[in-house]
C-alpha cells in the first residue's frame, strides 16, 4: 500500500478506534479503496435480504384476492390465518439453520442457499393452482414454508459477514444493511402489491427472476477470513483478507498483524479445551451468555412493542388506528418511512454510536402508541385531524427503524466471539422469530378482547420498559473492535499485555 493511498483517509473513517490492542493498532486507519472494496463487498452479500424483506410482506398483498369471493378460487378465513402466520413459526428454525450453516459451511454458501430456497418459494406460488382451492392452499402453504425458513436463515448471515469484513469504523453502518435491504424488500413488495391488485401471482413472479439475480451476485464475493481462520484455512484467509483491505502486496505486515490477531482470538476461545467442550458448555462462558441475555431481552421488546404486529398487519392495522387513506397506500408509506429511516440510521448509528438512537427510539415508539390510543378512543376519521392517525403510524415507524427494529439484527452480529457467533446469533434469531409468532398470533384476539386502544397502550407501557432496558444493560459497540466487545464481557478491561503463552500456542500449532 503506498504513502499517497494511505494519506487518502477520510476525516470520518480515520477516527481513532478505542481499542488498544496492539493486534489491532494497524486497523485505526482506513484507506478509501479499502472502504470501497468493504463497502461493495458488504451491499453484495446484503442483496440477498431483499427476497426476505419481500417474503415478510407479501400477505398483506394477497390476502384481500385470496378471500375474495369473486375470485375463481379462494382461501377459507382458517385457511388464510394459516397463509399469514406459517412464516412466523418456520422463522425461528431458520435462524437455529442459520447458526449450523454458518459455522459448517460459511458465510457465503449460506447465502447460496438461502437465495435457492427462496427461488423455489417464489416459484410455487407463481404457478400456483387456479382452479382447486384445497391445491392452491397446499402449495401457498409449502411455499410459505419455505420462504419462511429463508427468512429465518437470512437475518444473520448478510450482517456476519460485514461485521468480519469490516473496519472498525465502518462496521455499524454496513452491519445495518441488513434491516435497509430488509425495507427494500418490503417496501417492493408493498408498491408491487399496489400496482397489481390483483395479480399475486405475478409479483411471485418478478420475486423470483430478482431472487436469480441475487444469488448470481454472491458468486464473485470472497469467504469471511474469520471464518476461514476459525477453520484453520490460513492461506485462503489470507488471500480473501487482502481482497477486502484492498492489499495486493505478499505478505503485508497489516494482513500478517490482522491474521496474528484473529488466530489469537480463536485460540484463547479454544483454550482450556473450549474447543472439546459443547455448545451448551461454551454458552456458560461470561463473553456468551452475558451478550445472549441482552440481545434476547432486545428482541423482546422489538416484538412486543408492536413493531413487527404494524409491519406485518399493515393494511388492517392502518384501520383499526383509524388511518384514512387506502390500507394499501398506507402500507407502502410505512415501507417507505423504514427505507428512508434504516439509510438515516447507517449514519446516526456511527455519529452517536447505538445507545443514544436506542434510547430516542423507545421514547418516541411510546409517544406514539400512547397517541394512537388516544385517537382510538376517540375517534378523528371524520374530523379535520383525520390526519394524526397517519401521522402517529408513519412517525411510530421512523422512531422505531432508528433503535429497536434495526439494532438488535446488527449488535447481533457484533456481541459474540468468532468461534461461537454463527450458533449464539442464530439462537437469538431463534428467540426474536419465536417471539415475533407470539404477538402476532394473539394480536388479533388481543383486539377483540381489549380493544384497540388498550393494546396500544400496552405496547406503549412496554416501549417505556424498553427504555430502562437500554439505559442500564444495552452495550454501546461503535468503534470497537470484535475482540474488544468480546474483553468487554469477558470482563477484560484491556488487551494491551502481549499473551506470551497464545503467541506460544500458536507457533507450536504452525509447527
Amino acid at each position: 500500500m503506498s504513502g499517497k493511498d494511505s494519506a487518502e483517509v477520510e476525516a470520518a473513517l480515520t477516527e481513532k478506534s478505542p481499542s488498544k490492542s496492539p493486534n489491532h493498532a494497524v486497523l485505526t486507519q482506513l484507506t478509501r479503496r479499502a472502504a470501497i472494496t468493504q463497502i461493495v463487498t458488504a451491499v453484495v452479500a446484503n442483496i440477498t435480504i431483499i427476497s426476505s424483506g419481500m417474503g415478510i410482506g407479501f400477505p398483506s398483498i394477497a390476502m384481500i384476492e385470496l378471500t375474495n369471493s369473486t375470485t375463481s378460487v379462494v382461501l377459507t378465513e382458517s385457511n388464510a390465518t394459516w397463509f399469514a402466520s406459517i412464516t412466523s413459526i418456520m422463522c425461528p428454525f431458520g435462524g437455529l439453520l442459520s447458526g449450523y450453516l454458518l459455522d459448517k459451511v460459511g458465510r457465503k454458501k449460506t447465502l447460496y442457499f438461502i437465495n435457492i430456497i427462496s427461488i423455489v418459494s417464489w416459484a410455487i406460488m407463481s404457478f400456483a393452482s387456479r382452479t382447486d382451492s384445497t391445491t392452491l392452499f397446499i402449495q401457498l402453504i409449502v411455499a410459505r414454508i419455505i420462504i419462511g425458513i429463508a427468512i429465518g436463515l437470512s437475518s444473520t448471515p448478510a450482517s456476519v459477514y460485514a461485521a468480519e469484513v469490516a473496519h472498525p469504523n465502518l462496521r455499524g453502518r454496513l452491519t445495518l444493511l441488513t434491516a435497509f435491504c430488509t425495507a427494500i424488500g418490503m417496501l417492493s413488495i408493498y408498491t408491487l402489491g399496489y400496482v397489481f391488485k390483483n395479480d399475486w401471482r405475478f409479483v411471485c413472479m418478478i420475486c423470483g427472476v430478482f431472487t436469480v439475480v441475487s444469488l448470481l451476485t454472491v458468486i464473485p464475493l470472497p469467504e469471511s477470513p474469520s471464518w476461514l481462520v476459525s477453520k484453520k484455512r490460513l492461506p485462503k484467509a489470507e488471500r480473501c483478507l487482502k481482497v477486502v483491505r484492498a492489499i495486493k502486496e505478499d505478505d503485508h505486515p497489516e494482513i500478517r498483524a490482522e491474521l496474528e490477531a484473529l488466530e489469537q482470538n480463536i485460540a484463547r476461545f479454544r483454550s482450556s479445551q473450549d474447543g472439546k467442550k459443547s455448545k451448551l458448555d461454551q454458552l456458560k462462558k461470561p463473553e456468551v451468555y452475558k451478550p445472549l441475555a441482552i440481545m434476547c431481552t432486545f428482541f423482546f421488546f422489538q416484538q412486543f412493542t408492536g413493531i413487527f404486529v404494524i409491519i406485518v398487519y399493515a393494511a388492517s392495522f392502518s384501520i383499526e388506528a383509524g388511518v384514512a387513506i387506502d390500507p394499501f397506500l398506507s402500507a407502502v408509506f410505512v415501507g417507505l418511512t423504514r427505507v428512508v429511516t434504516t439509510l438515516l440510521m447507517s449514519f446516526i448509528s456511527d455519529k452517536f454510536g447505538r445507545r443514544p438512537p436506542a434510547l430516542f427510539s423507545g421514547f418516541g415508539m411510546a409517544t406514539c402508541m400512547f397517541g394512537l390510543a388516544v385517537c382510538a378512543l376517540h375517534p378523528v376519521k371524520e374530523t379535520s385531524f383525520s390526519w394524526i392517525p397517519t401521522v402517529l403510524l408513519v412517525a411510530f415507524i421512523f422512531t422505531a427503524t432508528l433503535g429497536f427494529l434495526t439494532l438488535p439484527f446488527s449488535m447481533n452480529a457484533e456481541v459474540y466471539p468468532t468461534k461461537i457467533r454463527g450458533f449464539a446469533s442464530g439462537l437469538t434469531i431463534f428467540f426474536g422469530y419465536t417471539m415475533s409468532f407470539i404477538i402476532l398470533k394473539i394480536y388479533p384476539s388481543m383486539v377483540e378482547t381489549f380493544g384497540n386502544s388498550n393494546v396500544f397502550i400496552l405496547f406503549g407501557c412496554l416501549s417505556m420498559l424498553g427504555i430502562v432496558f437500554v439505559y442500564f444493560f444495552l452495550p454501546e459497540t461503535k468503534g470497537r473492535t470484535l475482540e474488544d466487545i468480546e474483553n468487554h464481557f469477558r470482563g477484560n478491561k484491556s488487551s494491551t499485555k502481549p499473551d506470551v503463552e497464545m503467541k506460544t500456542m500458536l507457533a507450536s500449532q504452525r509447527d
